[in-house]
């Protein structure tokens, strides 16, 4: 096996495929990453079992052959190098040896029939969108995902399809993000997968920030999202989504409308003296002004009143400030509209006039 690319051809796919090699491996051979080097050029491959990223990079191919490579030292070599050079990679007595200009590399490989498989994932729907759009639409949920709880089903994100468009959606039960786009004719009837934290993660980061369109494939177990050359993997989680519908408030006749940075800097401000644990702050809403406060163990206190648009009667609750900032970094409106019902309901949050993410947070007891 041998090759010949430039540093620049090589940097930027072992950069895309980095994220899903952890630094500590079951299995020593998931710190590697596998190099298929066939005629029409270089196949790279990495997983950690659960997210496959592979790789199309064009090379001068000298002789094909399969191996694998310890993939952050393999990146930190070319990351290293000056630009433009040109990197030789051979196998030499079962050993991997680099070369460019006067440096010179040996590196130790795994055999690549030790390197999991994906199996075929069967049967797909398909569903193409635009890339910046599929970006947005997990921009605006993502953060609402649950961290290893013992409802699996809970640490990923839902995709639901239908002939309107799709939708994501995610919560852990204190709080929920809901965002759609109306794509037209995804599919036929609807269907629900969960992809989990890991998948999501790695498709945020190499979704950036072109508009080209991106081919989405929904199987039984999987999904399978192509970006140019990179090709992104993942196990879907096997679960029932809870019902979201049921969790969104519905009735709420107390309406505010405030400036959504004004709210969010007086938020960050409050945050500080809150409880560290719970991290609740307290809103009241009286006569066009949202007076917003904390307190401590300590005894310290917080408080900023904002104007607002608001003409209902007083009302007084606590949130979580963490789960309210989240929501408002992700509204682009200049002004969010807040629906409240009593002290004991979750609230709903969303730019003003656009309900295309929603955002639900429960209330808390201070």
């Amino acid at each position: 096996m041998r090759f010949e690319a430039t540093r620049e051809t090589l940097l930027g796919p072992l950069h895309s495929l980095i994220g899903v090699v952890e630094r500590r491996q079951t299995l020593p051979v998931l710190g590697n990453v596998r190099v298929q080097v066939e005629e029409s050029g270089l196949r790279l491959t990495t997983t950690d079992l659960e997210v496959e990223l592979v790789a199309h990079v064009p090379c001068d191919v000298v002789a094909t052959g399969t191996t694998t490579l310890p993939a952050r030292k393999w990146l930190d070599i070319c990351r290293n190098l000056p630009e433009g050079a040109t990197i030789t990679v051979a196998i030499e007595k079962e050993r991997a040896v680099l070369r460019s200009g006067r440096s010179r590399f040996t590196l130790a490989t795994l055999s690549a029939a030790e390197f999991p498989e994906v199996e075929s994932i069967g049967e797909v729907e398909t569903v193409t969108l635009p890339r910046d759009q599929l970006r947005q639409l997990i921009e605006r949920t993502h953060f609402s995902m649950a961290q290893h709880d013992v409802r699996y089903y809970l640490n990923g994100l839902l995709f639901e399809l239908s002939t309107d468009g799709t939708r994501t959606v995610a919560t852990d039960g204190h709080r929920l993000a809901i965002a759609e786009a109306h794509t037209g004719g995804a599919i036929e009837g609807s269907r629900q997968v969960i992809v989990p934290r890991k998948g999501v993660q790695e498709l945020l980061r190499l979704l950036g920030d072109d508009d080209d369109t991106t081919t989405i494939e929904f199987a039984d177990n999987h999904i399978r999202v192509q970006l140019g050359d990179i090709r992104l993997t993942s196990k879907l989680i096997d679960g029932r989504f809870p019902d979201y519908q049921r969790v969104i408030p519905e009735g709420g006749d107390k309406r505010l409308l405030v400036d959504r940075q004004s709210l969010r800097q007086a938020l960050s401000r409050v945050y500080i003296l809150s409880n560290e644990k719970y991290r609740g702050v307290r809103f009241q809403a009286e006569d066009d002004r949202l007076s917003v406060g904390s307190h401590n163990p300590e005894q310290e206190e917080a408080e900023e009143e904002l104007e607002i648009e608001y003409g209902g009667p007083k009302i007084e609750l606590g949130f979580n400030a963490n789960y309210l900032m989240d929501a408002l970094g992700a509204i682009e409106a200049d002004r969010v509209e807040v629906i409240l019902t009593d002290s004991n309901s979750s609230g709903l949050l969303y730019g003003e006039g656009d309900e295309s993410a929603r955002y639900v947070v429960m209330p808390m007891r201070l």
